[in-house]
């Protein structure tokens, strides 16, 4: 495949967009400041030049990324929306309106999964340089950060024990019937019977009743996975297509929520885990640990992003300082002199430990570091919007690149989206600078 390159060009017999859209638009500009450029050069690199149609241009993939995290927006949607709105098409590069989408959807899955993490994290780059040359943020505000973690749910039904043998049965019903295995028996009405009244039981706290139809089930799907295993021995290409699956059934019916070790949440996201919060609403969250770097002060364009990573493997907070840290540095280009934690990070492993500053600390504490650790729970309410309106709090994304690309991407959003407020509150300034009679707009 060919390296992306940029053919999109003005049309003689359709007006261009830039007569037909308000200039003034903050979308507009934001797109005249963003260096595309940039983003061509980190993403241009993952491809090689050589036979085949070339990949689409980056500038359309880029702005197709951060328009979808910054209005919360799923690919379907986000597909819809560009072709009514000529605002979303100018801010990808479009010369002229376009009536059908240039490109399928599923393009936009297949460039995630060739960028990674490591290249989409250019986009919370490119939003912070935009915000230093806007005026949004100063260098001193990257200087001293609040390093939070937190869970990035995964899109996963609640784990039941019934429910996942119940799902594990139906999928190795389903493969073994699509490779044309014949099974003894599917035993598909009598599980779903039982996992229905495991449910009933649990409800009705009538738990020896329950744990009956359980110990059906479990027998079910063990009767069937040695039905298929004697059904394929010896094929060896049906071996190594039932392998993956099997092997998860397997574990599904053998785990229990007394024994320690990973665990099966779900057959279509073995990666997620299981993370213990401590609050009473949620004591459990399914997904994976995210830690979020913001400034702990306060810039004038809000506060922004600095950092996002998905760290898999629930490791302890104090063990994620060091990496997140360096990481950070080599994002923004800044030496940071001081960190502020929560207590989750005592005993933590960073190199600089005089830089680290726990909250409830009361040795050798200035009166600056007092208000700048009072000012610590500011990365909380960042962390609530990524979750809330830049698709953080439920990942549809696969695998450990999904949760690792989500959380980049949703950091980027919200940089984006603040920026977008910033250059209207810019507007307003200018225009109340250049008219100052003009009566406010009365609401109504």
């Amino acid at each position: 495949m060919g390296r992306p390159r940029d053919e999109r060009q003005k049309d003689l017999f359709r007006p261009p967009l830039d007569g037909i859209i308000d200039l003034g638009h903050p979308l507009v500009r934001l797109a005249e400041r963003i260096d595309w450029g940039f983003l061509e050069a980190r993403w241009g690199a993952v491809y090689e030049a050589g036979p085949g149609q070339p990949p689409l241009p980056v500038r359309l993939v880029a702005g197709l990324f951060i328009i979808k995290h910054m209005h919360n927006l799923s690919d379907e949607a986000l597909c819809d929306r560009w072709v009514e709105n000529p605002y979303y098409q100018y801010f990808c590069g479009e010369h002229v309106f376009r009536h059908a989408l240039p490109f399928d959807r599923s393009s936009m899955s297949r460039w995630r999964g060739r960028l990674g993490a490591e290249q989409i994290a250019a986009l919370i780059q490119e939003s912070l340089a935009v915000a230093h040359k806007t005026g949004a943020i100063e260098t001193k505000d990257l200087e001293r950060v609040v390093v939070d973690t937190t869970v990035q749910p995964k899109a996963i039904a609640h784990p039941t024990d019934a429910r996942l043998m119940h799902r594990a049965l139906i999928k190795l019903v389903t493969r073994a019937r699509a490779e044309g295995v014949e099974l003894r028996q599917s035993y598909l009405r009598v599980a779903k019977r039982a996992a229905i009244m495991v449910g009933r039981y649990s409800h009705a706290h009538q738990f020896k009743r329950a744990r009956r139809a359980l110990k059906f089930l479990r027998i079910r799907l063990g009767r069937l996975i040695r039905d298929i295993r004697r059904k394929i021995e010896g094929n060896d290409a049906l071996e190594t297509r039932f392998a993956p699956l099997l092997d998860l059934a397997l574990k599904v019916m053998f785990q229990d929520q007394r024994r320690r070790g990973r665990k099966v949440y779900a057959l279509h996201a073995p990666e997620v885990e299981c993370i213990g919060k401590g609050k009473a609403r949620s004591p459990y969250e399914f997904g994976c640990k995210v830690s979020v770097a913001t400034p702990v002060t306060q810039p004038k364009g809000g506060q922004f992003v600095l950092h996002a990573q998905a760290l898999h493997g629930n490791p302890f907070d104090g063990h994620t300082l060091g990496p997140v840290v360096a990481d950070l540095e080599k994002l923004t280009g800044v030496e940071v002199k001081r960190i502020h934690v929560d207590k989750g990070y005592r005993g933590h492993t960073y190199a600089n430990k005089f830089r680290v500053w726990i909250s409830g600390q009361v040795r050798n504490v200035t009166a600056t570091i007092r208000r700048e650790m009072k000012r610590r729970a500011a990365v909380e309410p960042v962390i609530g919007h990524m979750k809330a309106e830049h698709r953080m709090d439920r990942n549809h994304l696969k695998g450990y690149a999904g949760d690792r690309a989500n959380a980049v991407l949703a950091a980027a959003g919200y940089n984006f989206r603040l920026l977008l407020r910033w250059l209207e509150a810019l507007l307003r300034a200018l225009f109340r600078l250049l008219f100052p009679n003009t009566p406010a707009a009365q609401p109504g």
